[in-house]
């Protein structure tokens, strides 16, 4: 079984050297596709100087197609068996390719969702191998002392002989803070021990995620009209293709985080009405009111969506709650139209 690492990746060179470096050597690859979604920093440097690897491929797009046609842009250009999706700032674990082909091999039909970690440390740094700042960051960086430089770095040596310690300093979750680690907890739970739930496609990720390529194509690949939470909405038609939510388990990655901090999708919400569009389903709705209520935002803390099957029972109407006065509570815009929440607000 071999596996295809499709990369997309837009002005994040000196990352996405450290990304490459992190798969040299994997087990069970059969090419990494780098897609440079219109870059316009030194990424064709950092590629040129790779240019050597015969697994390397790379597919160049003069104006940002966006992570979805990004994404399907690699996935067309690929050959494995296998796709293995991946962001230019984001390592490979030694042993992630093989993890994943392994899990493929031993069942057919499956979407094959890693565990996530970050760290920390990179986030001032323009460069983490050089340990350069970021614009703006100058000051910042000064400040540090020798020993807290060293720990933030990540160089090429360190991935090739000694990723244990790039391991060690990694915490749980895509994200630094509580509520990306607590919501990765509960995805990791809910594939471990509820393998029936008939959410898990809520548990897919944008980084360190898998499929047979043949079913990606089959159902069209990402959506182009969605470019956050593009995965969950892929994840979900997968599954109703008869595909199965499957955990890889230590099939680790490793995010180099940036001071620009995330997407966070409670506040970029034009996902929403693409995603509920193709599929106008009680889940769709309340997959934001989870997430606020992981949060505890405005009235959402009450709100009894507190896992997966939580999740599940709400838009199975086994529970109280009524997914449009819920996204209400939250604050949330309606999706579709909403008697109840028409009545209850008068």
């Amino acid at each position: 079984m071999k596996v295809s690492v499709v990369i997309r990746t837009l002005d994040e060179a000196d990352r996405l050297r450290l990304t490459l470096a992190s798969l040299r050597g994997q087990r069970d690859l059969a090419e990494v596709v780098v897609v440079d979604d219109g870059s316009r920093d030194h990424t064709r440097a950092v590629l040129d100087e790779a240019a050597d690897w015969p697994l390397l491929r790379i597919v160049r797009h003069e104006a940002p197609a966006g992570r979805s046609g990004a994404s399907n842009a690699g996935a067309r250009a690929a050959g494995g068996e296998v796709l293995l999706f991946l962001d230019g700032d984001t390592l490979a674990g030694p042993d992630l390719v093989a993890r994943h082909a392994a899990a493929h091999a031993r069942r057919a039909g499956l979407i094959g969702r890693g565990e996530a970690f970050h760290l920390r440390g990179t986030r001032f740094l323009q460069d983490p191998e050089t340990g350069s700042p970021r614009a703006g960051e100058e000051a910042r960086v000064a400040r540090m002392s020798a020993h807290e430089l060293a720990r933030a770095r990540i160089t090429r040596r360190q991935i090739a002989e000694d990723f244990g310690s790039i391991a060690r300093r990694a915490e749980p979750g895509v994200y630094p803070g509580a509520g990306p680690r607590r919501l990765q907890e509960l995805e990791l739970d809910a594939l471990r021990h509820q393998p029936g739930c008939g959410v898990l496609w809520a548990a897919a990720t944008g980084s360190n995620l898998s499929a047979p390529r043949a079913a990606f194509l089959e159902v069209g690949g990402f959506d182009p009209r969605i470019d956050i939470n593009e995965h969950r909405e892929l994840a979900l038609r997968l599954c109703n293709a008869g595909l199965a939510m499957t955990l890889i388990e230590g099939g680790r990655s490793y995010h180099m985080t940036h001071r620009s901090g995330w997407r966070d999708p409670l506040q970029e919400t034009a996902w929403e009405a693409a995603f509920y569009a193709a599929h106008p389903m009680p889940a769709v709705k309340l997959l934001s009111v989870f997430w606020a209520s992981l949060s505890a935002r405005g009235d959402g803390a009450d709100l009894p969506i507190r896992s997966l099957a939580d999740l599940e029972a709400a838009a199975r109407g086994e529970s109280d709650l009524d997914p449009d006065l819920a996204r209400a509570r939250c604050g949330l815009a309606p999706l579709g139209p909403s008697p109840a929440l028409a009545k209850a607000q008068g």
